[in-house]
């Protein structure tokens, strides 16, 4: 990783997110529906809408709009909620809800990790024989289970029938560590699994390319252990490809959490983002798809330094 390269990403982040940014703006205000509608009823007289949509600056052309919002933007200011919360600062509702949404998709992230890589090592070592078939099969199954419909699984099979995790609602981590762990474990399970059958396949088909590749034989010829070899010369090689596939699916990750905290009940970014379409609030879905790209665009950039970490012959 060289001074240059790392310039270079950071430039190409940025531009990929001004772009995304005005495609999120044009988008939401192309869309049908008229905030003011939303806000003040279909009933409402066309001198209150006329006064709604200049208090709101809508009245001004879109490209006026655009420069306005993205100078607040990059300083931090997403405006303030239209109809979802009328009156409040737009990134206020989002700090507020952002440490919910990144509690599901860290724990989501780690039962995906854990999962994957216990199958992938086995389902390679144990190549062609039944727990191979059986991890490759529920992988199968799993990357072509919708993660709303496994949520209504997860939620008959294991809160309504046994009782053992709540069917609604979250306890925020900040209240309490542990109660955020259970009220959350279904819906992180939701979104998890699709993403393990994803890892779990990749990393299986990484290992099995790294065992039968020259360097690995000549380390066994060394009379080198299973167990080090393995580690040292299998394993640590096939964690790039696997690494990678992490960083692209942070993608699904986000998108997952929409429906998911919809379906669960938790008060987190993405739902905060239904709602503001529902209501047509154009600041709150802005900033939250917004959000959303940068936090892609950041996880990126760290697999992309993981990746050159655990093989520094490779170059930005």
């Amino acid at each position: 990783m060289t001074l240059i390269g790392y310039s270079q990403r950071i430039a190409a982040a940025v531009l990929l997110a001004v772009f995304g940014a005005a495609l999120i703006f044009f988008t939401m205000h192309a869309a049908p529906g008229d905030p003011a509608l939303a806000a003040l009823g279909e009933g409402a007289t066309p001198q209150a809408i006329a006064a709604f949509r200049l208090r709101w600056h809508l009245d001004e052309p879109l490209i006026i709009q655009f420069i306005w919002w993205l100078s607040s933007a990059l300083q931090g200011q997403f405006g303030t909620s239209l109809t979802v919360a009328s009156g409040m600062p737009v990134t206020s509702l989002i700090l507020a809800r952002l440490p919910n949404t990144v509690f599901i998709g860290v724990y989501a992230l780690i039962l995906a990790v854990l999962i994957s890589v216990a199958a992938g090592t086995i389902a390679a070592l144990k190549r062609g024989r039944n727990a191979d078939v059986v991890a490759t099969s529920a992988a199968i199954f799993g990357i072509s289970m919708p993660d709303f419909w496994l949520s209504y699984v997860l939620i008959y099979a294991f809160a309504l029938g046994t009782g053992w995790f709540p069917a609604y609602g979250f306890v925020q981590p900040q209240s309490a560590i542990t109660g955020a762990i259970w009220s959350g474990t279904l819906p992180a399970l939701a979104i998890a699994a699709p993403m393990a059958a994803s890892f779990t396949r990749i990393l299986r088909a990484s290992l099995i390319e790294e065992l039968h590749k020259d360097h690995v034989r000549v380390a066994r010829s060394f009379g080198y252990g299973r167990l080090f070899v393995f580690a040292h010369f299998v394993f640590r090689n096939a964690l790039i490809p696997y690494i990678t596939v992490i960083g692209l699916q942070i993608r699904y990750l986000f998108g997952g959490t929409v429906i998911i905290e919809r379906i669960f009940g938790i008060p987190g970014v993405g739902s905060l983002m239904v709602d503001g379409g529902f209501a047509r609030d154009f600041p709150v879905v802005q900033a939250c798809a917004l959000t959303f790209l940068l936090c892609v665009l950041v996880v990126n950039m760290s697999v992309d330094a993981v990746c050159t970490a655990l093989n520094p012959r490779r170059r930005w």
